[in-house]
């Protein structure tokens, strides 16, 4: 794929094809295989960017605390529930951390078990939730994460401990990263998708072809590039952009090798 595919998010991606990150057709078929660490920039693993980070993330608390503690009030009358949704995450060196969120969906029945992966539709939402995720309010808790030095301005997104597929990852995830950009709407285009197969599919084809993307972008990543992507992150969420038709048009195609045609 051209690095034109993220122009519209004015994603840092090299000019040159990124199909030198090839998706495998029997990595993407077996659910267990993992891919070596991927190399960093100097960048990506500097003290430089550890002090951003922290900078920011302070800054970012102190202005934001008002407006959080009005949504977190929101989400705890909207619903049942923690103003706080708490998971397992997978980090730098593979290792787990708790991360932070604002609760958008509704908390889940005693025995009652939904797929991981969410989508447009999906009845557990809430509607305040269903702005936050929009707005990707839900996520500003993350910035505590990051002031502790489990996540980062700009990296991979954290991921579940079953979804992971890099091998003691020397990056810290992030808030946003090149995947986070082109995969925008991601709910919408995993919309299609059986509940029940929404799991298994993200796991063989959606998370190898995240991790590459990424893999792309962090080992080139400088200070300039990640101020690009910060910048482009800010843009899409004040107005949200469709993904790349690329990437919808990839995904589309591997629904249909998956699962056949949809009626």
């Amino acid at each position: 794929f051209s690095g034109q595919a993220l122009e519209s998010s004015a994603a840092f991606v090299p000019s040159s094809s990124i199909a030198l990150f090839p998706l495998p057709v029997q990595a993407a078929a077996v659910p267990s295989a993992r891919f070596i660490s991927p190399a960093a920039s100097e960048w990506s693993v500097s003290r430089s960017k550890r002090l951003l980070d922290f900078v920011v993330a302070l800054l970012a608390l102190a202005v934001l605390a008002l407006p959080m503690l009005a949504i977190g009030l929101c989400v705890r009358l909207g619903s049942k529930g923690p103003a706080l949704f708490v998971q397992n995450r997978s980090g730098r060196g593979g290792r787990t951390f708790r991360i932070y969120k604002f609760r958008s969906m509704a908390m889940a029945r005693p025995g009652s078990r939904g797929p991981a992966i969410t989508c447009c539709g999906d009845r557990r939402i809430t509607g305040i939730g269903r702005w936050l995720r929009k707005l990707k309010l839900d996520e500003l808790p993350q910035f505590y994460n990051v002031l502790r030095g489990e996540m980062s301005l700009v990296g991979p997104r954290p991921r579940l401990p079953q979804h992971v597929v890099t091998v003691n990852m020397p990056y810290r995830p992030g808030l946003t990263g090149a995947a986070t950009l082109a995969f925008r709407r991601e709910e919408e285009m995993l919309s299609h998708l059986d509940p029940s197969q929404l799991d298994s599919f993200y796991r063989q084809h959606v998370t190898p072809l995240k991790t590459r993307l990424d893999a792309r972008y962090m080992c080139r990543a400088t200070f300039w590039s990640d101020l690009r992507l910060l910048a482009a992150t800010f843009l899409v969420c004040v107005a949200p952009l469709r993904a790349p038709a690329v990437f919808r048009n990839l995904l589309a195609q591997r629904m249909d090798l998956q699962t056949g045609p949809v009626d």
